[in-house]
């Protein structure tokens, strides 16, 4: 009788420390509900609707970006919005933005996406821009809703001159 009830409270002991695994429906759903929100943002960004665009993203501290554009990272989304605010502002006419080869992986309240990000329009200057950009974006399920907590926005760049790449397409 102890030996039995020693092996049920190890065992309950054991399962105490264990985290529940989501499931394939949770992923699923998480994928989803992921995918809605980077729809979400395209639709903005393409409409350069600021607060649009911020809506997808984490707010006060809890985002951190690293742009194509300087400086090294942007801390706050109150520092995010400006960059996007000088962003929308350098552009005249329509904005379009194409996600390629994307990839997004989530499980509990953590998301992953990753691809290729391809953005045209014409600058006010009158400079036509067709760029292709590496993108990663973390999520993070914030009061039950996906939100953007990390941007990394690249390109390649040539190691002989350490110049950024920027006509190349894949």
């Amino acid at each position: 009788m102890h030996a039995r009830l020693l092996t049920v409270a190890v065992a309950l002991i054991a399962l105490a420390g264990c985290k529940p695994h989501a499931s394939s429906d949770d992923t699923a759903n998480s994928v989803k509900e992921i995918e809605q929100v980077m729809a979400t943002w395209q639709k903005a960004f393409e409409a350069k609707d600021l607060n649009g665009v911020m809506a997808t993203y984490a707010t006060g501290d809890a985002l951190t970006a690293f742009d194509f554009v300087p400086p090294m990272q942007y801390k706050g989304a109150d520092a995010y919005r400006k960059d996007y605010a000088d962003v929308f502002s350098n552009f005249d006419g329509p904005l379009h933005v194409e996600f390629r080869d994307s990839h997004i992986e989530a499980g509990g309240d953590l998301g992953l996406a990753y691809g290729l990000e391809h953005i045209t329009g014409k600058m006010k200057s009158g400079t036509p821009v067709d760029i292709w950009l590496r993108y990663t974006a973390g999520f993070k399920k914030i009061d039950g809703q996906w939100r953007d907590i990390h941007d990394h926005i690249s390109v390649p760049a040539d190691t002989n001159s350490g110049k950024a790449l920027l006509d190349l397409k894949p």
